[in-house]
């Protein structure tokens, strides 16, 4: 365990009051954005790992979910990346890493391009859902297709708990199929956390990350750029999200983990840990502020 306390706040930001966990560390900081449905304990296995590589870590709850407020509306990404600026404002953290995972990549780019760079060092895009998921005649490689959209949006209000249970298996499943890659403990701690969500938030945000379309957004990242991604990611396939983020973001590096799932983070945490720590302090710039 670390050694270090953690400072945990509630973060008043315009209309809604947003948990925060500085989880602290020697160095400069790292914020963690979370997965859909999930909040920021999703982080667990990077905590005690970037606080050894000399980095301060930051983790949150999106808006509507975990311990955050779960107001009634909200639920896009330029709100989102409101609410980013909000926490990084608030702490007034500088020199920072954005990780993104998943529907939290999404945050990250709108953040820069609707916020700038001027607080941020570098960013990490996680099993991410840039530049668009939804598939359409304008977006033939989107890896989601309107039926599947409409079929999950029609399973959550049908019956969260087994939506979740279903969902949780999936994303820690290769390929979304089979037994997942993590203990059934760490499944049983996703489907909790994605308790936390309120139904509104969920479907909100659903929404919001089947379809924004970043397409436009990528090309004009200036900082540098790491891709994690599992090659076995049954949710956000790599083919149609990082590898395409990739191909847009002039100078970005990839990390492509053989046999992760969606969850990479948990069931692949060694790999992920270790590619994210390789690229910050192979940083020229250094770890440490």
């Amino acid at each position: 365990m670390s050694e270090v306390s953690v400072n945990s706040q509630m973060l008043g930001l315009k209309d809604v009051q947003v948990h925060v966990d500085d989880h602290g560390g020697p160095g400069r900081p790292v914020v963690l954005i979370h997965g859909w449905p999930l909040s920021g304990e999703s982080w667990s296995e990077q905590i005690e790992p970037l606080q050894q590589a000399g980095l301060r870590v930051i983790t949150y709850d999106r808006r509507g979910f975990g311990r955050s407020d779960k107001p009634s509306s909200g639920y896009d990404y330029d709100t989102f990346a409101d609410d980013l600026a909000g926490v990084l404002e608030a702490l007034d953290l500088r020199d920072v890493t954005l990780v993104g995972f998943s529907m939290g990549g999404g945050e990250v780019v709108r953040y820069l391009t609707r916020h700038g760079a001027d607080r941020i060092r570098n960013v990490v895009l996680a099993a991410a859902v840039p530049p668009y998921l939804l598939q359409s005649e304008d977006n033939p490689d989107g890896p989601m297709t309107q039926d599947l959209a409409d079929d999950m949006e029609s399973q959550l209000k049908q019956g969260r708990s087994a939506f979740f249970d279903d969902f949780t298996t999936q994303f820690f499943a290769a390929g979304g199929e089979g037994e997942p890659l993590v203990t059934e403990q760490q499944r049983q701690d996703a489907i909790r956390m994605a308790e936390q969500s309120d139904q509104d938030a969920a479907l909100g945000a659903m929404e919001a990350f089947g379809t924004t379309d970043f397409r436009d957004e990528l090309p004009k990242i200036t900082v540098p750029v790491l891709i994690v991604h599992g090659d076995a990611d049954g949710i956000v396939p790599f083919e149609g999200s990082g590898q395409r983020s990739a191909d847009a973001i002039s100078g970005s590096e990839v990390v492509l983990v053989p046999g992760g799932p969606h969850g990479l983070n948990v069931s692949h945490a060694k790999e992920f840990n270790d590619a994210l720590i390789d690229f910050l302090t192979r940083d020229p710039r250094g770890v440490t502020a």
